[in-house]
């Protein structure tokens, strides 16, 4: 397996369709929740994909500052149904904050994720700094992870 980290505009036409057919599967067929997943922010997000054979396994994407939250995030963090509990998870989330903190330099991370992952984050030291709130009819809460 092999973790690849692009811009958007390095993006090969096969792996953005390949990215948003995944995000698709999971977020709006498995968790059957009709959204717009596409949302204009890939432009100016950095992507992370761990690919086995040439199939994308995991993918999370990292999201600048000021775009959704005043601290650099991450999102759309999935392992391919046929990866899971395969430590993929694990491994993608600690492929985003290595570059944040790492390449990017960065002293902090704000995502907003599904409540029932909330002692995951918690694993990578993240802290819950939200309420409970719902976004597209799913549980969220905001974390925070300082360097």
């Amino acid at each position: 397996m092999e973790i690849i980290i692009k811009k958007f505009d390095e993006l090969s036409t096969a792996e953005l369709y390949e990215i948003l057919k995944i995000r698709s599967e999971v977020f709006i067929v498995e968790q059957n929740c009709p959204y717009n997943d596409v949302d204009g922010k890939d432009y100016n997000c950095t992507h992370i994909m761990i690919k086995e054979n040439d199939v994308i396994a995991a993918y999370i994407r990292t999201i600048p500052a000021g775009i959704s939250y005043n601290s650099s995030s991450f999102g759309r963090v999935l392992v391919r149904k046929e990866f899971r509990k395969s430590n993929l998870g694990r491994k993608i989330v600690k492929a985003a904050i290595d570059y944040l903190f790492n390449v990017k330099n960065l002293d902090s991370i704000t995502i907003g994720g599904q409540h029932y992952l909330e002692s995951f984050y918690h694993s990578f030291g993240f802290k819950t700094i939200s309420d409970i709130y719902l976004e597209d009819n799913i549980p969220h809460i905001d974390m925070l992870l300082k360097k």
